[in-house]
């Protein structure tokens, strides 16, 4: 039997890894992408202090020309990690060794949350440009299906009951509307989040004099991040925000799944995913179709949710260093994002392949006998005999319905105090529920012209 590897969660299981992640943002949060960046920074350190005169060029030249991440030895990076408690000063040790004479430039003026949380950033920009792309194409399937789906007539629920009739259209326009609000959003986070950290021991850049300004504004050019506006060691809503922001994804996610699990169950039979050989059948029972992309999107959205909440947690850390709060990112981050890729991974293969069963709809709509629609008979006839005695007609008309088993266009034409007033024709009419859509429609076309915008 082939030895598998010793992954412990979800993320990194062989058997489960690509249910609740993608290789993509596996990458962006890596080990080695992640020494990688620890690396960059440096490197983009040294740079930055040269060009501001702070170490010689010749020693930057020479840290990003023998800088090597591939020859590093990782069981020793780990070893003193272990014992160290972070893995920056183990790495400065490999790094001034491949670099020689100009290896004591290494790390200059630079305390160890400056490199790592730069380099988390830089990860964050990675990961957020995927997250960004896959809601971009999430957005163009949710629009044709919006488009395609305009008029397609269904009952409206809430609080689980039939309410009002809609069209499937208008549902799907409500989660693509979310969408945008979460492009939005990204776009509006990016500068508040993409910065980067350069600020010493204590963050007031003493270690350089008078240099200190110039070299951190060096060092983010060298890397493409906005400058901090002050140091935020310890003023963690930028992180926080990121994955709140990816909560929030996930959370419109969790409700999508929710609407489609429900609406594929055997007595709504309504929509179904895509249909894979073998995809979320059962052990036992063969006539099986479990909506397996829903269910994983909604677990992802209570796992997120909760990394969300220790972000939050996070924010409260001690004077200029924190003494705990700040390890529980290296938690929560890498695995909201992951989690986020899973779950709009998810996403796109559902709603992109979704079965809608537009028969099954229009009959479920039906199922009422019209009693659907006892909004539109009680203000059609509010004209005529005032709303509230409308309302007192229509609600014996229901009641007529329910216990007879009767359609409420036959309930209501036998009221006298009805058809005393309005024809069978016009009776008919106003109990049709694809007659009573209101705006949904429209509202589908607004949205879908938002897009667009």
């Amino acid at each position: 039997m082939p030895a598998f590897p010793t992954s412990t969660t979800v993320l990194d299981s062989v058997l489960f890894r690509d249910a609740f992640g993608t290789q993509a943002m596996r990458e962006v949060f890596s080990d080695l992408r992640l020494i990688a960046r620890y690396a960059e920074v440096e490197v983009a350190l040294a740079k930055a202090e040269a060009r501001c005169g702070v170490i010689p060029a010749a020693a930057a030249e020479e840290i990003a020309k023998r800088t090597d991440v591939a020859a590093l030895d990782f069981d020793l990076l780990r070893q003193e990690t272990d014992v160290v408690g972070y893995p920056i000063l183990p790495l400065v040790h490999q790094m001034a060794k491949q670099c020689g004479e100009a290896g004591r430039y290494v790390h200059w003026g630079a305390t160890t949350q400056d490199i790592m949380d730069t380099a988390v950033v830089l990860q964050l920009r990675d990961g957020l440009k995927i997250i960004e792309d896959d809601i971009t194409a999430l957005r163009g399937i949710l629009a044709d299906l919006a488009k395609r789906h305009r008029d397609t007539p269904m009952a409206g629920r809430t609080h689980l009951q039939q309410a009002l009739p809609i069209t499937f259209g208008y549902k799907i326009a409500i989660w693509l509307a979310a969408f945008d609000r979460h492009a939005e959003r990204l776009a509006q986070l990016k500068p508040r989040v993409l910065v980067g950290q350069f600020a010493g021991a204590a963050g007031t850049l003493a270690s350089l004099g008078d240099k200190g300004f110039a070299v951190q504004q060096a060092l983010c050019e060298e890397l493409g991040l906005g400058v901090p506006v002050s140091t935020w060691h310890v003023a963690r809503d930028g992180l926080a925000e990121a994955v709140n922001f990816l909560a929030l994804i996930t959370g419109t996610l969790g409700k999508i799944a929710l609407d489609i699990m429900i609406m594929a169950s055997t007595e709504f039979a309504e929509v179904y995913e895509p249909f894979v050989k073998g995809r979320g059948a059962s052990s036992t029972m063969p006539q099986k179709r479990n909506p397996i992309s829903s269910e994983l999107m909604l677990a992802a959205s209570k796992a997120v949710r909760q990394h969300a909440g220790l972000m939050l947690d996070a924010m409260m850390q001690d004077f200029e260093r924190a003494t705990g709060p700040w390890h529980a990112e290296w938690m929560a981050l890498p695995e909201s994002f992951v989690l986020t890729a899973g779950a709009l991974h998810q996403a796109k293969f559902a709603l992109g392949g979704l079965i809608v069963d537009e028969k099954r709809m229009a009959d479920n709509l039906d199922i009422s006998r019209g009693l659907i629609v006892a909004e539109a008979v009680m203000m059609g006839l509010a004209p005529a005999i005032g709303r509230q005695e409308a309302h007192d007609v229509v609600y014996d008309a229901c009641r007529v319905a329910n216990e007879k088993g009767l359609t409420l266009a036959d309930a209501l034409a036998a009221d006298q105090r009805v058809a005393s007033r309005i024809d069978r024709a016009t009776i008919d009419r106003l109990t049709a529920p694809r007659n009573y859509l209101g705006l949904a429609p429209e509202m589908v076309d607004r949205v879908l012209a938002s897009v667009r915008r």
